[in-house]
């Protein structure tokens, strides 16, 4: 069953929306965006979730001390990386650790399998932004990919999220800006986004 991730949840609303609606993660950024949140207000969220719903934290770039206490204090289950962290820099932390990858060329996808990371996430390129681009990558340099789990972004909505799982079979889909109108979570757009993957299984 491929899982899905919400992305850049800003409330207790729109968190325990996505986990009635079927989602089985939630994202939380705590790097520069319009969706970074407080990690007192991630406690409180993280505090009222079922046991079984995933708390990712989204980083990017950010020293190791830093995610350290974000995660302890936020109540985080994994942590997500979106930025240049390397492979010594991965290693070692408590929680399970996500990569991003973003998608350029074949070539970003090799030698990963070794990294020090459960799951891989395969983001749209930008020369500027880190990710939430809102589109899709070329989804065949990813028919390639390492071994290790694999996490689909960049771009996912209700309209393209079968073809993708159907094209990659991914682990686990990931979304946000996909299921938003006006840069605010959707709640019809979840529930299809929802359903939809749930149609390819």
């Amino acid at each position: 069953m491929t899982k899905i991730k919400i992305c850049g949840i800003v409330s207790l609303e729109e968190a325990l929306y996505c986990e009635q609606a079927g989602a089985d993660a939630l994202g939380f950024v705590f790097a520069p965006s319009p969706r970074r949140v407080e990690p007192a207000l991630v406690r409180q969220i993280t505090g009222l979730l079922p046991p079984f719903i995933q708390r990712v934290g989204v980083f990017v770039n950010a020293e190791r001390r830093f995610v350290e206490q974000i995660a302890a204090c936020a109540g985080l289950t994994a942590l997500q990386f979106h930025g240049q962290e390397g492979a010594d820099y991965c290693s070692n932390f408590s929680l399970p650790v996500i990569k991003t990858v973003a998608v350029k060329s074949a070539a970003d996808l090799t030698g990963l399998d070794d990294f020090p990371a459960a799951a891989i996430l395969l983001d749209t390129y930008d020369p500027l932004l880190p990710g939430g681009t809102g589109r899709p990558f070329d989804w065949a340099l990813a028919e390639c990919r390492p071994k290790k789990p694999m996490v689909l972004a960049g771009g996912l909505n209700p309209g393209n999220v079968q073809s993708a799982i159907k094209q990659l079979k991914p682990y686990a889909v990931d979304v946000s800006s996909g299921v938003e109108t006006n840069g605010k979570k959707d709640k019809k757009k979840i529930e299809s986004f929802i359903a939809a993957v749930r149609r390819c299984e």
